[in-house]
């Protein structure tokens, strides 16, 4: 970590997490900070669901929930971004504190349940955007107290589906109360239908991904890749916040209730993807997520079967000149191993990863 990044960070962490969200937000919103230009190197495109990323490395949904400032993100080095989550009516979220950090862990939990502005007030600036280059995802949910969460899944994509590089269908966050539910096959055979069904009906068709969490089992793994086999989605996104509270050092804030996100992560989230990966095949699209940090981490991820790597909370702890570090990190391992293209890792420790326990 840099001086600056440094300096930022401890200016950030005297907030209380929530607080400096909000300011990290409103400094990218006026132009700061200024990551380190990521390499543009041609070994590390991925072309993939018909869009040409120019790195493997994207901003994860959570981050940017409202569409405010994905072109700020982007100009960190990130080879896309993704936003959201995104509700139809706006929802302020669960009662305050809600966020967390377990400092001796790099970790975070929290338990916001997709606060937002919603859809008008993210379509507003996503439109005021179109046209400009850059891959840009939309994460899209449901309003906690929906009588049909179905049917919000649906507006979501008709209203995003014109400005959307892709859509993600977000069921695994565990801080709206039943949503994980919707993993279960029978709910999940019929969101997934009406989602590409709607997806179907819209002026644009982008690629459809599905969020998974990572607290699933065998047969569970085996439902949602034998539906989005079946319903022909684009990719899977491996995964959301963990339940489990396994090997933390950062004592009574590990009790508090919500999802874990960071380092703690890793390993869990990279077993699923592997297995994943093994279940639905080498054709489909997989988003690998959960305790990327470093550029040797998010390699590891694309050697399990991932594609493309997120992160989020990683860049709380090391600042805002990750991205280009990893970008950097994973453009020399491609140099200095004389890879033809980052491409050529994935899957190389899928088998191993696969036989991990999950914990």
């Amino acid at each position: 970590m840099s001086v600056l990044d440094r300096i930022g960070q401890k200016l950030l962490f005297s907030f209380d997490p929530e607080t400096a969200h909000g300011v990290s937000i409103a400094a990218l919103r006026c132009g700061l900070p200024v990551g380190a230009a990521a390499p543009r190197e041609a070994r590390l495109k991925i072309r993939l669901c018909g869009l040409e990323f120019p790195n493997p490395l994207g901003m994860a949904a959570g981050y940017d929930k409202n569409a405010e400032v994905p072109d700020a993100l982007l100009g960190l080095g990130f080879g896309f971004t993704e936003v959201g989550t995104i509700t139809p009516l706006p929802q302020p979220g669960n009662p305050k504190p809600r966020i967390f950090r377990l400092t001796a862990d790099e970790a975070v939990i929290n338990r916001l349940g997709f606060n937002n502005e919603g859809h008008a007030a993210a379509e507003k600036r996503l439109a005021a955007r179109k046209g400009r280059p850059g891959i840009v995802g939309v994460n899209i949910g449901a309003n906690k107290d929906s009588a049909d969460r179905i049917a919000d899944y649906e507006r979501g994509v008709a209203r995003f589906a014109p400005y959307a590089s892709y859509l993600t269908v977000n069921i695994s966050s565990p801080n709206t109360p039943g949503l994980r539910n919707m993993q279960a096959r029978e709910q999940l055979d019929e969101l997934l239908s009406r989602v590409m069904s709607a997806r179907a009906a819209a002026s644009a068709q982008p690629p459809v991904f599905l969020k998974i969490a990572p607290d699933l089992v065998e047969a569970e793994l085996e439902d949602i890749a034998a539906e989005v086999t079946e319903k022909k989605i684009d990719g899977v996104i491996v995964s959301n916040t963990t339940l489990a509270r396994t090997g933390l050092q950062s004592g009574g804030v590990a009790n508090e209730t919500g999802g874990l996100s960071g380092k703690p992560l890793f390993e869990r989230s990279t077993a699923i993807l592997a297995r994943m990966r093994k279940l639905v095949g080498p054709q489909m699209a997989i988003i690998g997520v959960g305790g990327v940090d470093s550029a040797e981490a998010a390699l590891e991820k694309i050697r399990a079967g991932a594609d493309l790597v997120q992160l989020y909370t990683g860049i709380i702890y090391a600042g805002p000149a990750l991205p280009g570090r990893i970008v950097d990190g994973m453009a020399r391992f491609a140099e200095r191993e004389r890879l033809g293209s980052i491409r050529d890792l994935r899957d190389t420790a899928c088998d191993h990863w696969a036989a991990r326990p999950i914990s």
